[in-house]
């Protein structure tokens, strides 16, 4: 962990919403700087860093960069893995992940400030801006583009993924990461909405999801469910509908039908009257335990994140 070159981790399995608290970082880091914004370059417009008024800069990492294998070597392996009777190869386990650069990424961050930076590519609109940036012509949908340096002079490292804080016995990134959060819906209501997301992000049909699910349900207990016990914040969306057939549900319940139970790890210096008074309808479900109404989710994440940023910043300066 590091004072002068902070880590921070956003972790969570696929579909269970880590992005809302990407965003709700991006809104803190950009609502910072409104004076002498720096333009990216616009291959990494959506994931740059951004730069302010008050010199608060993230570099941020996808957790999808950091896996071993592009889609087309995934498909192989798990193809032969199958044909030998291992039919739970998966995008959650040590097999199709770089546990080690994940931890060299935030030690070395932690050390020097610095480190390498590579993107997946997820569609052709990204191959085409990557080609342009990286000054390529071959990068496609599933492949990743070259590593290559951060920026220099970032304020801190900014990691959303699935393995934040995983170990594998012989990597350990949490012991680099100065503020781990975790986002965990129940797992009814994650399956949701990742058999929703895939259908209709990437075109998968409500059956194929269910299977990669069971595919990867030996990795899950492994690899990401024990990260949760790792963080310092958990985020857990609970609906107050039904949900106990995820398989057939014809749509994700809304934030105006759920709850969000927010644990922290340890509550002491938590200012929790504010946190109850600012965030209507909230309450302490235990002593560490906050729950606030689903749809005040965005609003409860910065008010709870802007101040631990705020210190990471002040302690960095220190």
């Amino acid at each position: 962990m590091s004072r002068k070159h902070p880590v921070i981790a956003v972790t969570g399995s696929s579909g269970a919403g880590t992005t809302t608290v990407k965003r709700a970082f991006e809104n803190l880091f950009r609502r910072e700087k409104r004076k002498n914004v720096r333009i990216p370059p616009p291959s990494i417009e959506r994931r740059s860093e951004i730069r302010g008024e008050k010199g608060i800069q993230a570099a941020i990492i996808e957790g999808d960069s950091l896996h071993s294998l592009d889609r087309m070597a995934f498909r192989a392996a798990a193809a032969e893995a199958a044909s030998k009777g291992h039919n739970t190869f998966s995008h959650f386990g040590p097999e199709a992940n770089h546990f080690d650069k994940i931890e060299e990424t935030f030690k070395t961050y932690g050390e020097t400030g610095m480190c390498k930076r590579r993107y997946y590519v997820h569609s052709e609109e990204e191959a085409a801006l990557h080609n342009r940036h990286f000054g390529l012509t071959n990068l496609k949908p599933g492949v990743f583009t070259p590593w290559e340096d951060i920026e220099q002079d970032s304020d801190l490292l900014f990691y959303e993924g699935l393995h934040g804080l995983a170990t594998d016995g012989k990597h350990d990134a949490a012991k680099y990461v100065d503020l781990g959060i975790g986002v965990v819906p129940v797992v009814n209501l994650e399956w949701i909405q990742k058999i929703h997301r895939d259908g209709a992000e990437r075109g998968y049909s409500a059956e194929a999801t269910v299977d990669t699910i069971m595919r990867r349900m030996p990795d899950y207990i492994k690899y990401i469910t024990p990260q949760f016990s790792r963080t310092d914040i958990n985020f857990q969306r609970v609906a107050t509908v039904d949900t106990s057939n995820p398989f057939i549900a014809r749509d994700i319940p809304t934030p105006d039908e759920s709850f969000v139970i927010i644990r922290f790890r340890n509550p002491k210096g938590v200012n929790f009257p504010y946190m109850l008074t600012m965030i209507p309808n909230s309450f302490m479900s235990r002593a560490n335990t906050l729950v606030v109404p689903g749809g005040k989710m965005s609003y409860a994440l910065e008010i709870i994140l802007a101040p631990m940023v705020h210190e990471m910043i002040e302690n960095k300066k220190s």
